[in-house]
């Protein structure tokens, strides 16, 4: 499989011809030139956001089956439901009509890899500690858990009887379903 790791480059952030963003600025005129407007608004035709991991080896549509239109995707380091991530989720389901919400962490993460000591060593390397918790964790089961806590948990969602979690395994390509309890 050729993905866009097999690409050479000649020093960080740049790739032959350009940066990595010129690329992506490339890529979009060409997918430009063939766009039709779908005719679509925001609201998800499945009425379900799904809040993801950000890694780059999980292509979220594709593992579920999802069409443009059907989601709303909210993704970031770890999948885990922070402050922003319940904001995503209030709007999506406020404004937005969503009623169902999938939780998805993944085998591998890096979260597990690192501890609550980043903001401390970020601390000491630009001289500001950040706001916010890095959200590190060492059981991604146990994260999920948690993550489905937060959600059920939160006044500011409508809708919290269907969110159900999931560990996403990187080698398989497949879904394990985690037990709230």
């Amino acid at each position: 499989m050729t993905t866009s790791a097999s690409v050479s480059t000649e020093s960080e952030g740049a790739i032959r011809g350009g940066t990595v963003t010129d690329r992506l600025v490339e890529a979009n005129e060409r997918y430009a030139e063939a766009f039709t407007d779908p005719g679509m608004d925001a609201r998800p035709v499945l009425h379900v956001a799904v809040v993801a991991c950000m890694d780059a080896r999980i292509d979220l549509h594709k593992a579920l089956g999802l069409q443009l239109g059907d989601c709303h995707t909210i993704r970031n380091a770890g999948g885990v439901v922070t402050d922003d991530v319940i904001r995503s989720l209030t709007i999506s389901q406020r404004k937005l009509g969503t009623r169902s919400i999938v939780l998805i962490h993944h085998t591998g993460c890096g979260m597990e890899t690192i501890t609550e000591d980043f903001r401390t060593e970020l601390e000491e390397e630009v001289g500001q500690r950040p706001a916010w918790a890095a959200e590190a964790f060492a059981d991604v089961d146990q994260d999920v858990r948690q993550s489905m806590q937060r959600v059920r948990t939160s006044p500011f969602l409508l809708h919290t009887d269907d969110v159900r979690g999931f560990v996403f395994d990187v080698k398989t390509g497949l879904l394990r379903e985690i037990d709230p309890a």
